[in-house]
């Protein structure tokens, strides 16, 4: 049997700054969700963000994935909830992988888990 060593993708080196970007981007996420602010919520996102709804439709652009966060946010659909930060790996200075979750504060809520 031979044992194949697997390449690793986080940089220690890069965690740290991983870490505190991946920190404001939740924080950003909060602050949008809080006020029901769509602008505030997709404020960091890229012109060709990749965005996958929980019904199963992927969205490529910021403008469409604005528009259904603003439908959504004056919906109030979403309960109250807390962004909880699960894993942040750093492939590179300036990368960040990270998995965070969108936790509901009740139990009746739905949550949400996502990458960015």
């Amino acid at each position: 049997m031979t044992t194949e060593v697997r390449p690793r993708l986080n940089d220690p080196a890069a965690q740290a700054a991983a870490e505190a970007a991946v920190e404001r981007f939740a924080a950003e996420l909060q602050e949008g969700l809080d006020a029901g602010e769509a602008e505030t919520y997709d404020g960091s996102f890229a012109a060709d963000v990749m965005w996958g709804s929980p019904y199963g439709r992927t969205l490529g652009d910021v403008e469409e994935l604005l528009d259904v966060h603003r439908r959504l946010m004056a919906a109030a659909v979403a309960p109250s909830s807390r962004f909880e930060i699960v894993r942040v790996l750093a492939p590179a200075a300036g990368v960040a992988i990270a998995h965070i979750r969108r936790q509901a504060l009740e139990e009746s809520g739905f949550s949400e888990m996502g990458s960015e």
